[in-house]
């Protein structure tokens, strides 16, 4: 598919579904390109499709299937709109951190593809307004899906989930208690974890 270059062609990459609950227009939505007037198209979309589905159906998927709705944040960037959001201070990395990650139509620096997108999972925001607890959900997606990174925000429990042709498998939060939860080579990495999740659905 060649990159659109009118809203007919736009409206098709749309309509494009990435897995049995998703469409690619459920990414495209940005707030930065929304007020600064600036359009968030892949420059390869068949790239973008590749990972999107990938995210959509190896993590979104299950999350959804067991869970509940799942609300996007934030999904899919143009490099335009990340370089944008980065150099104005708008929670958006470099466009070379960011690569394989929210820019889906990029490969990272040893070639590989991946996609991210922030996310809310609708039926955990009462449990996490009621007692704060993040982890619970986070030690879930490590025992049950095959997911890169993850990194945790405090406005509803919103987080970072990402899929990666080599998955880091790192869990990371910005809510109490900060900073890196699990990562290969800590003690609490390997194993099941069940107890820590306990009572979650």
């Amino acid at each position: 598919m060649k990159q659109p270059k009118s809203m007919k062609a736009l409206e098709a990459l749309g309509r494009v579904k990435l897995s049995k609950s998703f469409f690619m227009r459920d990414f495209l939505y940005s707030e930065i390109s929304n007020f600064y007037g600036m359009p968030n198209i892949p420059d390869d979309p068949d790239l973008a499709i590749e990972a999107g589905t990938r995210l959509c159906e190896e993590l979104l998927e299950p999350l959804t299937e067991t869970f509940g709705g799942i609300s996007t944040r934030s999904g899919y960037r143009s490099c335009t709109v990340n370089k944008f959001g980065n150099e104005n201070k708008l929670n958006c990395a470099s466009n070379e951190k960011n690569y394989a990650k929210h820019i889906w139509d990029r490969r990272d620096s040893k070639g590989n593809i991946g996609a991210t997108a922030c996310i809310v999972v609708q039926s955990f925001i009462p449990r996490y307004e009621e007692t704060g607890d993040w982890q619970s959900l986070a030690w879930w997606i490590h025992d049950h899906l095959p997911y890169s990174e993850l990194y945790f925000f405090p406005k509803l429990a919103a987080f970072n989930i990402s899929w990666h042709e080599v998955p880091k498998r790192t869990i990371h939060s910005y809510v109490e208690p900060k900073g890196c939860l699990t990562k290969p080579g800590m003690s609490n990495h390997e194993g099941y974890h069940k107890k820590l999740y306990e009572g979650l659905f």
